[in-house]
C-alpha cells in the first residue's frame, strides 16, 4: 500500500499549549497576553500558508531492515532493532507543512521580527508532529478495514536522528519513499526540506513491544527522555480501552 494524502492547514493545527510547550512555557502557566496576541498572530499565518500533505506506504520485515541497516551507522544497539520484528505492520512516512510556512519564517527574521519568527517556528513544528499522529491514525483506520484488526494495535512512529537511529537512515528512506511528489527533498546532511517535516517509520503492534527502558549506550546523552512520556500515555490509554 502506497498513499500520497493532503490535510487541511486546520486539521494539523496545534493546540495552544503543545505551542507554548515548546516556547519553554509549561502547560500548568497562564502566558501573558502579549505572548497570547503573538501565538494568535502566528496561527493566523500558519492557516493562510500551510500545505499540509504526507506520503505512507506500508513495507515487509525484510523490506525495512534493509532501509533501517542500510548505512551501517546506527548504534550497535537500539530499541527499534528489537521492536520491529515483533510488528504487526511496518510503514514508512513523511508529512511535512510545506515550504510556504518556512520561507515565512525565514523572511520574519529576515524583517527582525524574531518574536513572531519563533512562535511561528513553533506552530509549524508542533503542526508537523499532529500530522504524524494523523498519519498513524490512517493506518489505524486502514488496519480495521482490511484486516477487522482485533485487538487494535498500537501505532507509534520512529525517525532517523533518534534513539540510537542515525540520521543517515533519511537517504534510504527517501530513496524507498521518493517524497519529491510531495515537494520534499534531502540535502547532502541528511536534513528535509521544507525543514518543518518529519519521515520515519509506524510500527504497529501489541503496546508491549514499544515498552523498553532507558538504559541503552546513547540515553545519557539525551537531553529530553521523551520515550518515557509517550510510552507512558500509550499505556494509559491502552489500559483505559
Amino acid at each position: 500500500m502506497r498513499e500520497i494524502f493532503r490535510l487541511s492547514a486546520g486539521v494539523v493545527a496545534p493546540e495552544r499549549k503543545s505551542v507554548l510547550e515548546l516556547q519553554g512555557i509549561p502547560r500548568r502557566v497562564d502566558p501573558p497576553a502579549r505572548i497570547i496576541g503573538i501565538l494568535d498572530k502566528a496561527s493566523e499565518i500558519f492557516s493562510s500558508l500551510a500545505e499540509p500533505r504526507g506520503l505512507m506506504e506500508t513495507v515487509t520485515g525484510e523490506e525495512f531492515a534493509g532501509i533501517y541497516f542500510g548505512e551501517g551507522r546506527n548504534e550497535p544497539e537500539t530499541p527499534l532493532q528489537f521492536i520491529y520484528p515483533q510488528a504487526s505492520t511496518l510503514a514508512l512516512f513523511t508529512v511535512t507543512v510545506g515550504a510556504q510556512v518556512c520561507e515565512r519564517i525565514r523572511e520574519l527574521f529576515a524583517v527582525n521580527e524574531p518574536a513572531l519568527g519563533y512562535m511561528l517556528d513553533s506552530v509549524a513544528s508542533a503542526a508537523a508532529d499532529k500530522a504524524v499522529d494523523l498519519a498513524a491514525e490512517r493506518l489505524m483506520l486502514k488496519l480495521r478495514e482490511e484486516n477487522h484488526t482485533d485487538p487494535v494495535p498500537e501505532i507509534l512512529p520512529y525517525s532517523p536522528g533518534y534513539c540510537g537511529w542515525h540520521i543517515s537512515g533519511q537517504r534510504r528512506l527517501f530513496d524507498r519513499l521518493r517524497p519529491e511528489e510531495i515537494g520534499m527533498t534531502l540535502n547532502d546532511s541528511f536534513l528535509m526540506i521544507p525543514l518543518k517535516s518529519v519521515s520515519g517509520a509506524l510500527i504497529a503492534g501489541s503496546a508491549a513491544i514499544h515498552v523498553f527502558d532507558d538504559d541503552f549506550s546513547f540515553c545519557s546523552t539525551c537531553t529530553t527522555h521523551g520515550c518515557r512520556e509517550r510510552i507512558t500515555q500509550m499505556l494509559r490509554k491502552h489500559t483505559a480501552n
